[in-house]
């Protein structure tokens, strides 16, 4: 009878000892079979609203939601890392960060060194000056001093257009350009028009916006060219924002539902860059 009642624990014992191994390797299975989420590092320069900004330490704006929503719908998470504007290409090209937003212009001599998404904004050039600048339009500007952010497309098409290199001075973020326009530092800024709209609409200024819009050109996500796995989801996710209506909101939150910009459909980079060679 004990013998009998011995053989019977055992038995239980090592049932419920196969159960809990089973159970364990049904667990181990299941984390195996989940893949570590992919991050992908974001290079951008806050210092372009309403595009790109920082407000109570927190990054902000159009550029910013976009590839963190991009990323929402295509399985991914972001992590930003701030720098200057000029340095931003520099950094993707070393492998320091994989992707760069920041108002970029898809243009012939960036894609010699890295990849662009799909464009999703089309801007324009404008001049910002004072009201008695004397300044009307682009021609205007001939002997002037214009300030523009350092590493932008501003510089290429005053060079190409006849402006000579020292009636032009760089500075390190947009900010400070307006700064010294106000200041007197400058006669006028040619810039992004979207940035200039921003200014004039939330600094206290009496700059205006004259002349025509110039250089049509398109922004696009600036990616690593060892990352083209990356081009093909940023591309797909933009494609779902754009169905699925959050593309048009962003132009709500961002550019008080200003649509200017907005772009229908796929734009190609190799379809849509400006040559600045």
């Amino acid at each position: 009878m004990k013998k009998s009642l011995l053989m019977l624990l055992l038995i239980i014992g090592s049932a419920i000892m196969l159960a809990a191994c089973g159970s364990d390797n049904a667990e181990k299975e299941e984390v195996s079979a989940d893949p570590e989420k992919l991050v992908v590092q974001v290079g951008t320069s806050p210092t372009y609203p309403p595009f790109d900004s920082e407000e109570n330490g927190e990054l902000t704006g159009f550029d910013i939601e976009l590839i963190k929503k991009i990323g929402e719908v295509e399985g991914f998470d972001v992590e930003f890392a701030t720098m200057q504007f000029d340095g931003l290409i520099p950094a993707l090209k070393a492998g320091q960060v994989d992707v760069v937003v920041g108002a970029l212009s898809i243009t012939d001599k960036r894609l010699e060194s890295v990849s662009f998404s799909n464009a999703y904004y089309k801007s324009g050039l404008s001049i910002l000056t004072k009201p008695d600048s004397g300044i009307k339009g682009f021609d205007d500007l001939d002997g002037k001093l214009i300030g523009i952010q350092k590493g932008t497309s501003s510089y290429n098409y005053m060079i190409g257009n006849g402006i000579e290199d020292q009636n032009i001075k760089q500075y390190a973020d947009i900010a400070t350009a307006y700064s010294a326009l106000d200041n007197g530092g400058v006669d006028a800024i040619l810039y992004d028009n979207p940035s200039n709209i921003n200014y004039i609409q939330t600094q206290d200024t009496d700059s205006e916006i004259v002349g025509d819009i110039l250089a049509g050109e398109y922004y696009g996500i600036a990616i690593n060219k060892d990352k083209e796995d990356l081009v093909t989801k940023i591309n797909d996710g933009l494609a779902k924002l754009q169905e699925n209506g959050e593309y048009d909101k962003l132009f709500v939150d961002y550019l008080n539902g200003e649509k200017n910009g907005f772009v229908e459909g796929v734009a190609k980079p190799e379809d849509v860059l400006i040559k600045v060679d």
